[in-house]
């Protein structure tokens, strides 16, 4: 397996000194890199009900008062800009956790209600940690959701209970239940090996989701930790994932071609009898595919994100509450979408971890 090329300069770049209002007045969102942003992350909380250790500490974070969070209507307002003004296509809901949120529901609603710019609905779907989610899997699919990504690092309580600091594994399994018999599916599963902690459960999660038709994604641990203590020699890579499964199963590599924008590559599990699934490895570290991304991101406070890395941000929000105009804020996003950097360079020495942890920032 080779690196992925990122087909852009590693060069950190400032934004053009043509990026003034005018020339962001109309079009997608696209950057100084030949990149088209079609695909929003939007988080609809910080706050969360698990204490994984390697997001927050035990006691939590300093939440976000209410007062700076977008409601529910402003928070319609600036997707409906995203897809009627910026050719946004897709919209993942996320946190935090977004099960938090109680507008959820309607927001989704709002969402599956508007149609981009060649017409067809928005595709929707959610990142979630489960818990509650059987509750609302019904509710979410009828109000348009389409597909949810539920995180599961382990299939033993004990385990389970050590990394979130949390014995909530019953809820995530019946919430991941809920959702594919709500058909939410497939319902797609995100894990995290820990050195140390679960690093060998690779081919036990790959097992289960197999039999209960889920698709496995593997996830390189990220430096988004809230102690900055993530070091890259600690992390599982991407190679020992697939190692790990190609010790007990067949894999075949998917065409790159297949990929797209996908973050996934992705490998078809073969048995005896043909085609069992497939599963995926993000391998956002050891072969990060910034070349290909197509991501805008928005806080649950208002503030566009170019990248999950990034270190600046540019705020929607009291512009909106100051009376700005959908136009004026459209051609905001788009200013700051083309002073997007062509990659994160978290292999570059002179790296330096986002100010805000991944529960702000959103996934």
């Amino acid at each position: 397996m080779t690196p992925v090329d990122l087909g852009v300069p590693r060069l950190r770049r400032s934004p053009s000194k043509d990026a003034d209002a005018p020339r962001f007045a109309t079009g997608a969102l696209v950057d100084q890199h030949g990149r088209t942003a079609r695909d929003l992350r939007v988080s609809l909380t910080d706050r969360c009900n698990l204490r994984c250790h390697y997001c927050m500490p035990p006691e939590g974070l300093p939440w976000l008062e209410r007062s700076r969070v977008l409601d529910d209507e402003e928070t319609i307002r600036l997707i409906q800009v995203a897809v009627r003004d910026l050719g946004v296509h897709e919209v993942r809901f996320t946190g935090g956790e977004p099960l938090l949120r109680k507008g959820l529901e309607r927001i989704v609603a709002a969402t599956t209600a508007l149609r981009t710019d060649t017409g067809e609905p928005v595709r929707t779907s959610l990142t979630t940690n489960g818990i509650g989610l059987h509750r609302r899997a019904a509710a979410l699919a009828e109000a348009g959701l389409t597909r949810v990504n539920v995180s599961l690092d382990t299939l033993r309580p004990d385990r389970f209970a050590e990394i979130t600091r949390r014995d909530r594994l019953a809820d995530v399994l019946a919430g991941i239940s809920a959702a594919a018999a709500a058909g939410l599916a497939p319902v797609k599963v995100n894990a995290v090996l820990l050195r140390g902690t679960n690093d060998d459960e690779a081919a036990d999660l790959l097992r289960w989701a197999l039999e209960g038709g889920y698709r496995l994604r593997f996830i390189e641990q990220m430096p988004l930790d809230p102690h900055g203590t993530w070091r890259r020699e600690d992390m599982i890579t991407a190679e020992e994932i697939l190692a790990a499964l190609q010790a007990e199963f067949t894999l075949l590599p998917r065409p790159d071609s297949a990929r797209g924008a996908a973050p996934a590559e992705t490998w078809d599990v073969v048995g005896a009898d043909g085609l069992l699934g497939d599963v995926g490895i993000i391998a956002s570290v050891t072969r990060p595919f910034c070349g290909d991304c197509d991501r805008t991101r928005l806080t649950a406070d208002g503030q566009v994100r170019t990248c999950l890395f990034s270190s600046t941000e540019t705020d929607l929000r009291d512009a909106m509450r100051s009376g700005a105009d959908d136009a004026s804020l459209a051609a905001t996003w788009r200013a700051a979408m083309w002073g997007k950097l062509p990659g994160h360079d978290i292999d570059d020495p002179a790296f330096l971890h986002p100010t805000r942890p991944m529960s702000a920032i959103g996934g």
